[in-house]
């Protein structure tokens, strides 16, 4: 829903207060898919417009560092949380939520989980920054060996595709579950080795871009058009309840 803003506005009851803070302004992005798509896209330019194809910066380096280097104990749990972003997670989601009789998520985990993985393969031809094994000596590869170029990771942009359409459909441990799952992708795969953490971060822009335009595509017409009515008939109050 969207959030109406002006100059200025008049002085509200606790019950009608906007709710600003980071976990509220973070709701009202993820609730607008042109505002993620806007700033997946901001991001993906950005981090792909930061990296190089022949150096790796310090401060890139001290935190891939501190995330490669921790105890390969580690591998196995890592190993299983990594396999949310893996492209067999997209078939895998789209029949969860097929089954449990959502067919417009499970069309929309298939589309945007599949494109999401697509665009990765492309993207990477375009940047062509190399694996961190081959910029950075000391690295420590764990499990098969990642081929193939380093920006971006195609498995964090899958991750975020799939978390950030099942998102507003899970309950409230499922929510929390998501949202932990989405950065260990990102986290597990510094730690095998397979990329940096400018890799994950374009990963997640190409995600978030990717399900916002799939959500664009998707959504009915005729719903969007009911969803804009009702939020300009609803009174502020009951748009934004305290406490939120």
């Amino acid at each position: 829903m969207t959030r109406p803003y002006g100059r200025s506005a008049p002085p509200q009851s606790p019950a009608g207060q906007h709710d600003l803070s980071p976990s509220g302004v973070l709701e009202g992005l993820l609730a607008d898919p042109r505002a993620r798509f806007g700033v997946g896209i901001a991001a993906l330019l950005a981090t792909a417009g930061a990296v190089r194809h022949d150096r790796v910066g310090p401060w890139e380096t001290s935190a891939f560092q501190a995330v490669n280097g921790l105890p390969d104990a580690m591998y196995r749990p890592a190993w299983v949380v990594m396999q949310a972003g893996a492209f067999g997670a997209v078939p895998a989601a789209a029949a969860t939520a097929w089954l449990a009789g959502d067919g417009e998520l499970a069309a929309r985990l298939l589309a945007g989980g599949t494109g999401a993985w697509a665009l990765s393969k492309l993207v990477k031809q375009v940047v062509r920054r190399p694996r961190p094994v081959a910029m950075l000596p000391g690295t420590r590869g764990r499990g098969p060996d990642a081929t193939g170029l380093g920006y971006l990771s195609g498995h964090a942009a899958v991750a975020v595709a799939l978390g950030v359409a099942a998102l507003p459909r899970r309950g409230p441990l499922g929510r929390a579950l998501t949202l932990s799952a989405i950065p260990l992708v990102g986290l597990t795969r510094v730690y095998v080795g397979a990329h940096f953490p400018l890799d994950i971060a374009g990963g997640v822009a190409l995600g978030l871009a990717v399900d916002a335009a799939t959500a664009l595509v998707t959504r009915s017409p005729g719903a969007a058009a009911g969803a804009r009515r009702a939020s300009r008939a609803a009174p502020a109050a009951s748009r934004w309840p305290a406490g939120r």
